[in-house]
């Protein structure tokens, strides 16, 4: 079992810049693939950004050049800096380890951008 627990969400203006954590049990975390997606109201839950176990990393293209993901295997913790952020980054953030064939997701921790 892997336990995920978000945090760092809130309430940002446009141009704003948040950062969320994700603490994740578990002895080998240096082992998963983790990864951020998000849900906005009334839309498909979707990938932000991944991080493989070799630190290689992938984004969705709505948020290339303005989020960094990355991970703290000493931490056993994955960030992802969001930067420039604008309303339709809204949404409820979720971490995700991939274990071998499973997924295992966080609660997850709601980002609002407005003014």
């Amino acid at each position: 079992q892997v336990q995920l627990v978000e945090s760092g969400g809130g309430l940002v203006q446009p141009g704003g810049s948040l950062r969320l954590s994700c603490a994740a049990s578990g002895s080998f975390f240096a082992r998963y693939a983790m990864a951020w997606y998000r849900q906005a109201p009334g839309k498909q839950r979707e990938l932000v950004a991944r991080v493989t176990s070799s630190s290689s990393s992938n984004y969705a293209d709505s948020v290339k050049g303005r989020f960094t993901i990355s991970r703290d295997n000493a931490k056993k913790t994955v960030y992802l800096q969001m930067s420039s952020l604008k309303p339709e980054d809204t949404a409820v953030y979720y971490c995700n380890a991939a274990v071998g064939v499973k997924d295992y997701w966080g609660q997850g921790t709601q980002v609002t951008v407005s003014s």
